[in-house]
């Protein structure tokens, strides 16, 4: 909303700085960091007051949660969107079509997890909306945006995919790359959500990955940039920076309350939210395959369930003392500060890879 501002500059006064995306990310950030630190305790006692009970603790989850974890409130979540949106629509240009799209997964992943949400803290249980339903609803919203990615992006790249360090490198999915991007979004956004188990464990690595992807998507979107580092254009996708100054901005301001001991929990409505957002994001770059990379302790979280669950099934027997994995660390003895810390570092390293793949050509 106020890049338009920009209109009133003839070229070096004040105004001129609303056409630069690098200003407007930095006023996104701030303006979700104040909107966290503004709102974040008047929400905290609105869920404490809307949630006698708090957070409904798994049964099968390590004991020590039902001692420092019941009672906390949920949906904490809504704090992030709330900042995100307020911030994106006030900073982004609200002309380019990739803002909407990921807007959209966002939030409509988003509506999932606080449908899950609400269903829990009601009925004081961690059953909530079933899984069927919450898989069908995510991949008809997953559907929805990689039709709308291919439509926006160029011919060229259009239901391709693109393979990080060969730059030319591209594989033509076709129509295929609409249940390809599915998979992507659905994946990120289920991934975040399952790392989501302990204090401040998945909101950072949220922030780290999307950090690196809003560089790439301003990369991608400036074609000086993908002139010299040999990277496909994709023009709009500069915009998708002021998105996630804003994710950052509003995620710390939740990570503010959510750091140990927690005083809020994010819930499905975050995690479920924050993880399509990845994904999207990475859907509108072409850079599905680098969101494995940065999003790696998402992916092992995701794949140690997966592995879990399938070892059980067959032998009888566990691969690690509980799933997902961070699960398996507080077992072995680490403590909740430990785990949380040491992903964060290891989140880092990886979105250093990640974008160094932009430079290895």
């Amino acid at each position: 909303m106020l890049y338009w501002l920009a209109a009133f500059s003839d070229g070096g006064d004040f105004f001129n700085l609303f056409r630069y995306i690098t200003f407007r990310a930095g006023g996104a950030f701030f303006t979700a960091l104040i909107f966290g630190f503004l709102f974040g305790r008047p929400l905290i006692n609105l869920l404490r007051r809307r949630q006698s009970n708090g957070q409904p603790i798994r049964e099968d989850g390590p004991e020590s949660h039902k001692l420092t974890k019941a009672g906390t409130p949920t949906m904490g979540g809504v704090l992030i969107l709330g900042a995100l949106l307020f911030s994106t629509l006030m900073w982004a240009r609200l002309d380019t079509p990739f803002i909407w799209m990921v807007l959209f997964v966002t939030y409509g992943f988003g509506a999932i997890g606080f449908a899950d949400d609400y269903a829990k803290v009601s009925q004081n249980n961690t059953k909530g909306v079933s899984g069927k339903v919450r898989l069908g609803l995510g991949f008809l919203i997953s559907a929805i945006a990689a039709l709308w990615a291919m439509y926006f992006h160029p011919a060229d790249l259009s239901g391709a995919l693109a393979f990080p360090i060969f730059k030319d490198v591209l594989l033509p999915l076709g129509v295929l790359f609409v249940p390809f991007a599915m998979i992507v979004i659905v994946g990120a956004a289920n991934a975040v959500n399952l790392t989501d188990g302990l204090d401040g464990l998945a909101v950072m690595p949220v922030m780290i990955a999307g950090s690196a992807l809003g560089i790439i998507a301003y990369a991608v979107g400036r074609v000086d940039f993908t002139q010299y580092l040999d990277v496909h254009y994709v023009p709009g996708t500069g915009e998708l920076l002021i998105f996630v100054a804003a994710l950052v901005g509003g995620g710390l301001g939740f990570l503010w309350y959510n750091a140990p001991p927690a005083a809020v929990f994010m819930g499905d409505t975050g995690s479920l939210a924050l993880g399509g957002a990845l994904g999207a994001i990475a859907v509108a770059t072409k850079h599905e395959i680098v969101l494995a990379i940065v999003g790696g302790i998402f992916v092992v979280e995701a794949l140690s369930v997966i592995i879990q669950v399938a070892y059980f099934k067959r032998t009888g027997r566990r691969v690690f003392l509980m799933a997902p994995i961070h699960h398996h660390f507080e077992k072995k003895g680490w403590h909740e500060p430990q785990i949380v810390i040491r992903f964060w570092i290891v989140s880092l390293i990886l979105a250093l890879i990640g974008l160094a793949t932009l430079k290895i050509r």
